[in-house]
């Protein structure tokens, strides 16, 4: 579903990602674990398109989508959901739903089967979104990112201050939803527990490039777990 290839990426004149090499299978849960400053964040906004690439190839279901503008990356298929969420306080949950539709130039016609799907959100509807806790924002945010039909969507540390019990429930949401949908997920994620339990394939980044492939069971390992314990 993914294909990138000797990625770079950065800040302006500062090169974050040096030459990165992914595949994403299509269906597949794919997590990417590394310490802060090493360009986890920087790869996810590049792949959708709110940084531009340096140098490099990003392909998307075997199409190159490396220079085109984010709102045709998000049509092709790619939802994101950034770090921090960023829905809109001031407005229902029911309307950041519709705003996930209108993004696309969709109807609202499928907001209710995207509550069926996150169902602690319906009696919610009425309520700004501001006013919800850390993990009603979070449940929120993926139900709006999945109002546009995206093939794909890339997660940008959901696990921040959210409490272990919903933290849960987005794992089994997210694995529901993918059974019924065959979506495509690249998670950036500090919280070893649950990159684990969302993630079939795990990949490791450091200095801007993947280091190495885990297996999700390997996070059990004591002295990976010192390793990338507080990343």
């Amino acid at each position: 579903m993914i294909r990138i290839e000797g990625l770079a990426s950065g800040y302006g004149r500062i090169q974050v990602l040096n030459g990165v090499d992914l595949q994403v299978r299509r269906g597949c849960f794919t997590g990417i674990l590394g310490h802060n400053g090493m360009g986890k964040s920087t790869l996810l906004k590049t792949i959708v398109g709110h940084l531009p690439a340096m140098s490099g190839r990003i392909e998307l279901a075997g199409e190159d989508v490396t220079r085109l503008p984010v709102h045709v990356r998000a049509r092709k298929g790619i939802g994101y959901v950034p770090q921090g969420r960023q829905i809109f306080p001031a407005l229902s949950v029911l309307d950041n739903l519709r705003m996930g539709c209108a993004a696309k130039g969709l109807s609202d016609d499928g907001i209710d089967a995207i509550i069926d799907d996150f169902p602690q959100l319906r009696r919610l509807l009425d309520r700004p979104g501001g006013a919800l806790s850390g993990g009603e924002q979070q449940l929120l945010a993926l139900a709006r990112c999945l109002c546009g039909n995206p093939s794909v969507i890339l997660l940008d540390e959901p696990t921040e201050g959210i409490q272990p019990s919903i933290l849960q429930e987005i794992v089994e949401r997210l694995h529901a939803i993918r059974a019924k949908r065959e979506l495509t997920l690249l998670l950036v994620e500090q919280n070893l527990e649950f990159i684990r339990g969302l993630s079939e394939r795990i990949f490791t980044i450091q200095k801007g490039k993947i280091a190495r492939e885990l297996d999700p069971a390997q996070l059990d390992d004591h002295e990976l777990i010192g390793e990338f314990a507080g990343v």
